[in-house]
């Protein structure tokens, strides 16, 4: 699957829950997708500012989405996965 894809793909799943959710809940909605996938996306939407990632003081990671965004002010990468770990 193409890194665009994935990051997508999680950003809609975020925005289809409406709420803000654990690292292990954004996992449970992209049942498709690795933990390190997931993880990877989160990354890149946190600093590319469409969601913030907030730590708890119980030490729990929370992703609060922002709206969606356009596709001509984010450049998302397009190789995958696979070919980046296997470089």
């Amino acid at each position: 699957m193409l890194v665009a894809a994935i990051i997508e793909r999680v950003h809609l799943a975020l925005e289809e829950y409406g709420k803000d959710c654990s690292m292990e809940e954004v996992v449970g909605l992209c049942p498709d997708l690795t933990w390190n996938q997931v993880y990877l996306a989160i990354d890149y939407l946190n600093k590319t500012g469409m969601v913030r990632v907030v730590l708890d003081p119980d030490r729990t990671y929370t992703i609060q989405v922002y709206p969606a965004f356009s596709e001509s002010s984010h450049a998302v990468p397009q190789q995958s996965f696979v070919q980046k770990a296997s470089s």
